[in-house]
């Protein structure tokens, strides 16, 4: 285990580089208040530059000025000062990367919008797409600190390049006495994506059926209802509308697993009229397609997976979600 020790000088420093960049992101500076400071961190002497900061910091208000503050008051000596410049440098273009991070997978919800919603691979994108965000910055992360390593600033605009050779002289100082730029950074750069993930992931498998309903059957908003069956609270339909005078009760779950057994004591009892079972599939087989036909409960799942097993359209009462639709409902029984 000796070997895994890291010196406290080390630590020090990397602590207070992520201390810096956590800070900075929650003062939310503007580019323009972010400049203003990086204009005076040319000042020889370090003391007369972080006085000199003090004053700008004395501009900004509320929780910006206590976070900023918070930041510059563990400034105590030039090196420190280095790091701080450097912070914010990185803080200036973390939304640039973190967009290029983005792109990944506003490609990928492009080509998923080309795909039924229902389906197989419709899903296996939906997965994958939040975290493609995630690890593509992780990989442009890297990529862009290699570059600033070995002072390389030909991988971005020529208007930027005075910029990120400062930014480049800075990364290889700060390493030779013990910071870890791309590791640190990615403490930050992880938590802005993770925020970013939560409010761009896309919409699960319920939500992907209601837009089928809106759309393909031609329900209304207010025709939809998540409720329990009359004669049986034990199963939650998610799913009830009626339809030309008749009643329809929907289970939509990705997997079975046991599941679908609830639907079975329903049958015998309830007063609706179309029973249905939406799911991916992956899970379903030959003898819980015939137990769940049997009480009368119809089936739609993945057009992928309906056309790899034969016993699907052999089986009556068993459909690709692609059929899924308001003729399709109208002939059931």
């Amino acid at each position: 285990m000796k070997k895994l020790e890291i010196s406290e000088p080390k630590f020090g420093i990397n602590l207070n580089f992520y201390f810096f960049l956590k800070h900075l992101v929650k003062t939310k500076l503007t580019t323009n208040q972010t400049n203003a400071i990086l204009d005076i961190c040319h000042l020889n002497n370090w003391e007369q530059t972080v006085e000199a900061i003090y004053i700008e910091v004395e501009k900004l208000k509320g929780k910006k000025k206590s976070e900023f503050l918070t930041v510059i008051n563990r400034i105590n000596n030039a090196d420190y000062l280095r790091l701080f410049v450097f912070s914010l440098r990185l803080y200036s273009i973390k939304d640039l990367l973190l967009a290029e991070a983005k792109l990944k997978q506003s490609l990928i919800s492009d080509s998923m919008r080309k795909l039924p919603p229902l389906s197989l691979e419709y899903d296996r994108l939906s997965l994958l797409n939040p975290y493609s965000t995630r690890v593509n910055g992780a990989l442009l992360a890297l990529v862009f600190f290699e570059n600033l390593e070995v002072n390389n600033t030909q991988f971005i605009s020529q208007l930027a390049m005075d910029y990120l050779q400062s930014l480049s002289d800075d990364a290889r100082y700060l390493q030779s006495i013990g910071v870890e730029p791309n590791q640190i950074f990615m403490l930050v750069f992880n938590e802005s994506m993770n925020q970013s993930i939560i409010s761009d992931s896309g919409i699960n498998y319920e939500d992907r059926i209601y837009s089928v309903l809106l759309r393909d059957v031609g329900l209304e908003k207010n025709d939809i209802q998540k409720t329990h069956d009359v004669n049986d609270a034990s199963t939650e339909f998610d799913f009830w509308f009626q339809l030309e005078g008749r009643s329809y009760g929907i289970g939509a779950k990705k997997t079975l697993r046991e599941r679908y057994k609830q639907f079975i004591k329903t049958s015998l009892t309830s007063n609706i009229d179309v029973m249905i079972e939406i799911t991916i599939g992956l899970d379903l087989n030959k003898a819980k397609a015939e137990t769940i036909r049997n009480h009368g409960t119809y089936i739609f799942l993945a057009d992928e997976v309906y056309d790899e097993f034969e016993y699907c359209s052999e089986m009556e009462g068993v459909f690709p979600t692609s059929q899924l639709n308001r003729k399709t409902l109208l002939l059931l029984t």
